[in-house]
């Protein structure tokens, strides 16, 4: 393939993205011209501008926040890209995130491994967890969206248990903040974003993405990941053990999630896990960045920066009178017309199929 072909290719796939997040910015506009007029193009402008409106500690704020949303997104777009519909993200992000935090507690490990261990930890536990809905799809056809959803559930009731008799800060009503020595070091963007959350769990995040890249779309073992969530019983038919590769979707995507929550909670931000019966939202919003992003593990970066600027720029917003959660209703509009848009594409396609096979019949008539 040219340049230039491979250029209109890639043009081709960001032009639905971008009419998307115009539509979704479009309506927010609206919405902000209807709640205050006066103040609708200040608002506006504040969430366009986002967090970089504050300098390097804005922009340092941005990618903090995008941290944990882009590891999340990364988890739900493996799933969606080989055929398991993970919804347990809530679930695996403080299951990953609270291990991570008990042996930050409880093994005096020197660093670097203080927090490489926990990291690690996070990760293999938040897949164990999520080859649980793996494994029940496989061998009992329990459908994976119940199956993750339920497990949001028992895993949130399960860590608050398990915090009460562990990490407990009774006085905060939540798990104890990770200690100095256990927290991810800043890696230079400390230096270079001064006064901002940001850590080297961004840097940890981005070379993820690659990762996942390189392994869905350089490698056999990619190439019959996606392939068993395209067409199970093609890939049968080709020796491709389709159940084998769905547990291991379900443990790769458990474990990025995991690892998302690790770098949340080993921060210096001062996040922790709440005690309350309430599912994190981080799960949540990482659909909303795999879906912006096509499932597309390169796209999941700018995808996650660009929803956590826009957050950031809701925070803003309040000091135009505007609630933040109007930034929620935009990145709804956005997702709802990036799906729109995907189920057009599906039809375009399978239409132009249909075309062509007419086509050929008329000739060989």
């Amino acid at each position: 393939m040219s340049r230039k072909a491979h250029l209109k290719k890639i043009l081709a796939a960001l032009l639905p993205t971008v009419i998307c997040i115009v539509m979704g910015l479009l309506v927010g506009f609206l919405i902000l011209l209807f709640a205050n007029p006066s103040q609708a193009a200040n608002g506006f402008k504040t969430i366009l501008s986002g967090g970089f409106v504050g300098g390097m500690r804005g922009i340092g704020n941005v990618f903090y926040y995008a941290t944990p949303a882009m590891m999340v997104g990364l988890g739900v777009a493996v799933g969606f890209k080989t055929g398991v519909f993970n919804i347990g993200g809530s679930g695996q992000f403080v299951i990953g995130g609270y291990f991570a935090m008990l042996l930050a507690h409880t093994l005096q490990i020197p660093r670097p491994f203080s927090w490489i261990v926990p990291i690690l930890a996070a990760a293999a536990t938040a897949a164990v967890w999520a080859s649980i809905a793996g494994l029940l799809y496989v061998y009992f056809k329990v459908n994976i969206v119940i199956s993750t959803i339920l497990l949001n559930y028992i895993g949130m009731y399960l860590v608050n248990y398990l915090i009460r008799y562990t990490i407990y800060d009774s006085g905060k009503n939540q798990a104890k903040l990770t200690p100095e020595s256990a927290q991810i070091p800043g890696m230079g963007l400390d230096i270079l974003f001064p006064d901002s959350s940001l850590n080297g769990g961004f840097i940890i995040a981005v070379l993820f993405a690659f990762l996942i890249y390189i392994l869905l779309f350089k490698t056999t073992k990619g190439y019959e990941m996606i392939a068993g969530g395209l067409n199970p019983s093609a890939s049968l038919l080709a020796g491709i053990s389709v159940k084998k590769n769905t547990v291991l979707s379900m443990c790769i995507s458990g474990a990025l999630i995991g690892i998302g929550g690790a770098l949340m909670f080993l921060s210096n931000s001062g996040k922790s896990i709440s005690v309350v019966d309430t599912l994190a939202a981080e799960g949540f919003n990482g659909i909303s960045v795999a879906l912006l992003a096509g499932n597309h593990p390169l796209g999941v970066i700018l995808s996650s920066i660009f929803i956590a600027s826009i957050t950031v720029g809701g925070f803003y917003m309040q000091a135009y009178r505007f609630v933040p959660e109007i930034i929620d209703i935009i990145v709804a509009v956005i997702i709802y017309f990036s799906a729109f848009s995907l189920l057009i594409m599906q039809n375009f396609e399978k239409l132009q199929i249909w075309l062509k096979n007419k086509r050929e019949e008329g000739h060989e008539g």
